[in-house]
């Protein structure tokens, strides 16, 4: 008979009651009292012990993909070099050294530095000697820029060829997105006289520091102080979520956290093969390209290949170099 746990003149039965049942029929059954009872208290604390163990196992979870994400965004920052292309004095590499430093930033490169860092670039470095030590000294450029999928030149005066131009607000957002998936280059010029032409020609974007134009002068560091600072900023928004990726930046590389520019060497060999082509077939004088090859990299910079792009036009100048030998005259 199914007796009923409550209801209108129903006096509900307590747990006292139910408890003294189960004993009386425990004992009839000849088990020992509170027996049932004992089981399931164990079997609750177990439950509660595994839940407890589950809140913590997540909890350490979380706190490791916390850990992770926060490495992930400091290594963004790592992921950004400075290069400064012959340097002429010691006491200003130091001075970039420090001003990198303030704003979280380590991976410093010289491109032929004209003097030898010393005694006075450790005192302008002001506790920022680390950066001194481990900075990478090449011989040019192109081996500064080798790995990066993004170049940014600093360029203070208007050219005859017109490039694609940042303000160093956006120079600071697009090095950060970017940094997620690739190195990235910022290439400031020599003390007197800048980047070169050539030089600038390999950078993807030039930036350009908005100055007095009464008085325009800055010197190296705080060129690099203004840029990095930039950087510093672009960086905290994104590590609290505060921005999007750069409205440019391929919807693929957001989601799949993947490289899809080529790196800069890349880019260099493609330019030596469409000269190189562009030259058999009687285009251009490989001895003097004139401005064809300058107009063509703006073209393709515009453009920001990516990677498969660019195997794409590689191959079509294979098969340009391919034809052209089987077609060539017997001599």
């Amino acid at each position: 008979m199914k007796l009923p746990l409550g209801g209108q003149g129903v006096r509900p039965m307590s747990v006292d009651i139910l408890r003294d049942s189960a004993n009386t029929r425990g004992q009839q059954r000849g088990g020992f009292k509170d027996e049932g009872y004992k089981e399931q208290e164990i079997r609750g604390r177990s439950i509660a012990g595994d839940l407890k163990n589950a809140y913590v196992c997540v909890r350490i979870r979380l706190s490791a993909v916390d850990f992770l994400q926060n490495r992930i965004k400091v290594l963004m920052l790592h992921n950004i070099r400075i290069i400064l292309v012959e340097p002429s004095h010691p006491g200003n590499i130091g001075s970039a050294a420090r001003a990198m430093k303030t704003m979280g930033l380590t991976e410093l490169y010289l491109v032929d530095p004209l003097e030898k860092i010393d005694s006075h670039t450790i005192a302008l470095a002001a506790g920022a000697s680390d950066v001194i030590d481990k900075a990478k000294i090449v011989d040019n450029v192109d081996q500064a820029v080798a790995e990066c999928s993004l170049v940014i030149g600093t360029s203070a005066r208007s050219r005859t060829h017109a490039w694609p131009m940042l303000h160093p607000r956006e120079c600071g957002v697009k090095s950060v997105a970017e940094a997620h998936f690739a190195p990235v280059a910022l290439v400031f010029g020599r003390e007197r006289s800048g980047l070169t032409n050539h030089e600038l020609q390999k950078c993807h974007f030039h930036v350009e520091i908005p100055t007095n134009p009464e008085y325009s002068s800055l010197n190296l560091a705080m060129a690099v102080q203004v840029i990095t600072y930039e950087i510093r900023n672009a960086w905290l928004d994104a590590k609290r979520g505060a921005t999007e990726p750069p409205s440019n930046l391929p919807s693929c590389a957001v989601k799949q956290k993947t490289a899809l520019y080529p790196p800069n060497e890349d880019l260099e060999r493609f330019y030596q093969c469409l000269e190189q082509v562009l030259g058999d077939i009687g285009f251009i004088r490989q001895t003097h390209p004139g401005q064809i090859m300058t107009k063509l990299r703006r073209l393709f910079t515009r453009a920001r290949l990516e990677t498969v792009e660019l195997h794409i036009l590689r191959g079509i100048l294979h098969l340009i170099d391919e034809s052209k030998k089987h077609h060539a005259p017997e001599d």
